[in-house]
């Protein structure tokens, strides 16, 4: 089994990448393969609504000049993703957001690839406006038709400093009970 996690923040080793680490930690624990992809800061432009994807039904998009079909062939072959992202404006990385407006239309002209896989979504936030950004990634694992298990309470981490996520008792206990119902979740679909 395998979790992939995207991480659109463009601070490497920053809150967000800490928090996906502290999900992690659970998941590897029982024994599953992670992976961590940052895409924060690559060049990933956004769908351009061709319907190309839709025409060619080859689990591609058309546009194939970055990484977005690697990333898919990833999603496609993972039982679980996490996306995370900084809150950015009470919501996504311009990077999130292009990789799940592209990648839905591809996964969902060929067969929907990503039903009834565990999806869930983790934010970094300096204050306030996460929540958005949290409903923004489960809108796309609702769309997928994926299953999305909860937490203790909203899977955040409080911090803007590169770290400052550490101080949040109450965001690190969440990313610990994220991480063990992914597992959890995993070992009843298996």
């Amino acid at each position: 089994m395998k979790v992939l996690a995207f991480n659109s923040s463009p601070r490497r080793g920053g809150n967000t990448e800490q928090l996906i680490r502290m999900v992690f930690k659970p998941i590897e624990a029982a024994g599953i393969e992670t992976e961590l992809i940052n895409i924060g800061g690559r060049p990933l432009q956004g769908c351009t609504a061709c319907m190309g994807c839709k025409t060619n039904l080859d689990g591609r998009c058309v546009i194939d000049d970055d990484e977005l079909n690697t990333w898919i062939e990833k999603m496609r072959l993972a039982d679980a993703i996490i996306l995370g992202s900084p809150t950015y404006v009470a919501d996504v990385t311009s990077e999130m957001k292009a990789l799940m407006d592209r990648s839905v239309y591809v996964l969902r002209a060929n067969g929907n690839l990503l039903n009834r896989k565990v999806g869930a979504a983790v934010s970094a936030v300096r204050r306030a406006g996460s929540i958005h950004a949290l409903d923004t990634m489960n809108h796309f694992f609702q769309v997928m038709g994926m299953v999305t298990p909860g937490s203790s309470y909203w899977n955040l981490g409080i911090g803007r400093e590169p770290g400052e996520v550490e101080d949040d008792a109450e965001g690190k206990k969440c990313m610990a009970d994220l991480g063990e119902n992914i597992a959890w979740l995993l070992g009843k679909l298996q």
